[in-house]
């Protein structure tokens, strides 16, 4: 089985860097290929190497709530390109009401701050592999 491809990036201004490399770190652990983009991207940042590298799963950090001014532009350009890739969001200001609200939206899954390391790996596969998860 081909290994799964997981791009992880920092919207915006947002310079808080330490929880996307500590779950990039996790899923590289986890057997995963990571590409991580780092800080201060916008959206066509992003969609330009998903576009490029072929990922999985888009996984974004948000520790600032700027995430939430460029969500939607995001998804709009990943329609365009016709791109159906499953974005995570995740981080310390992602709470239960603006995780209902951004997966309304079409992002696959929101993690707030209490997420664990093994519940984000698990999705992350899950959302990569839906054939092989189906079965579970």
């Amino acid at each position: 089985m081909q290994q799964i491809r997981v791009l992880i990036g920092i919207l915006g201004l947002d310079q808080h860097e330490v929880g996307a490399t500590a779950v990039a770190r996790a899923l590289r652990d986890a057997g995963m290929e990571v590409l991580y983009l780092g800080r201060f991207n916008l959206p066509p940042d992003i969609v330009k190497a998903v576009v490029e590298e072929g990922v999985d799963v888009i996984g974004l950090s948000c520790h600032s709530w700027e995430y939430l001014h460029y969500l939607d532009q995001l998804l709009a350009l990943l329609r365009e390109q016709a791109f159906e890739v499953p974005i995570v969001v995740g981080g310390s200001v992602v709470t239960a009401e603006d995780a209902r609200a951004i997966r309304a939206k079409g992002v696959a899954a929101a993690f707030g701050p209490t997420a664990g390391t093994e519940e984000i790996i698990a999705t992350v596969e899950r959302l990569a592999r839906p054939e092989a998860s189906a079965g579970r």
